[in-house]
């Protein structure tokens, strides 16, 4: 029955023997090909630093990190100003605004601030907010600190998008991405508390949270294209790399739901 299951696992790419202290997995793509795909959280706590020296020999090893952007480049990601908005009063449902007041006082954040900004950027500005109120901080992300990894290893390090393809997928949603930010506001406390299981997941993970499902806080329209359409275009720049190891580090979402990265890859080797 092992070795059955062995040739089963090798079919699909996985080795269903290994686990590991944080979420990740292993896939065995066509033509040698071998991802170690890690689910990141962008802003961690203080006591995810440093990461874990399992994690950092899977760096080592690897021939080069994959991320989806470089955060670490010291450029602003908002080069240029965009187009004056109408009051966000306007923009949202009175139900929806009086959640935004009650959510903008409670990070300390004045919605005067906030209506000049287009709602993809004011959605962005609430989540960063409410992470930050629950102590996370960007230097303690997961793919932050991997990318100073790299660099202090001279690992090559391959974007997956980069961060002006980000902003430019931002500008370009469906009525200003005011569909995000209604996401953003509606599921606030899902979004906690998803945040504070991705946590967890870093600092006390085993092997059976593998099984543990993320809530999905997006509309249909925003999902199929902040999530699918991007996790199926990750997927073929994947199988286009060349042969050798990679390890590579997506948010965590990107790895749960409909259309998933994993899903697609396991797809694609069948």
């Amino acid at each position: 029955m092992g070795k059955l299951m062995t040739y089963f696992s090798d079919i699909l790419g996985f080795n269903t023997q290994q686990h590991y202290p944080y979420p990740a997995f292993d896939i065995n793509l066509r033509q040698n090909k071998k991802l170690h795909i890690v689910g990141s959280i962008h802003m961690g706590t203080k006591n995810m630093f440093p990461l874990s020296e399992v994690l950092l020999e899977q760096l080592e090893q690897a021939d080069a990190l994959i991320v989806e952007a470089d955060i670490t480049q010291a450029a602003p990601p908002f080069k240029e100003g965009f187009p004056e908005q109408i009051a966000l009063s306007q923009r949202l449902s009175p139900e929806y605004f009086d959640y935004l007041q009650h959510y903008s006082q409670e990070i300390q954040y004045p919605v005067s601030l906030l209506d000049p900004l287009p709602s993809w950027q004011v959605a962005l500005i609430l989540q960063t907010s409410q992470a930050q109120n629950l102590g996370l901080r960007p230097q303690y992300g997961i793919d932050y600190q991997l990318l100073n990894s790299a660099k202090t290893l001279n690992k090559p390090i391959i974007e997956l998008e980069g961060t002006d393809t980000q902003v430019a997928l931002l500008t370009n949603l469906p009525n200003g991405g005011l569909s995000l930010l209604e996401d953003t506001l509606n599921h606030w406390h899902t979004n906690a508390r998803a945040l504070q299981t991705m946590i967890n997941w870093w600092m006390n993970y085993n092997c059976e949270q593998q099984d543990q499902v993320l809530p999905m806080t997006f509309c249909e329209e925003t999902h199929q294209i902040l999530m699918a359409e991007r996790n199926h275009q990750w997927s073929k720049q994947l199988q286009d790399l060349p042969v050798g190891k990679y390890l590579v580090a997506v948010g965590a979402l990107h790895l749960h739901g409909d259309h998933n990265l994993r899903q697609i890859l396991v797809k694609s080797q069948e």
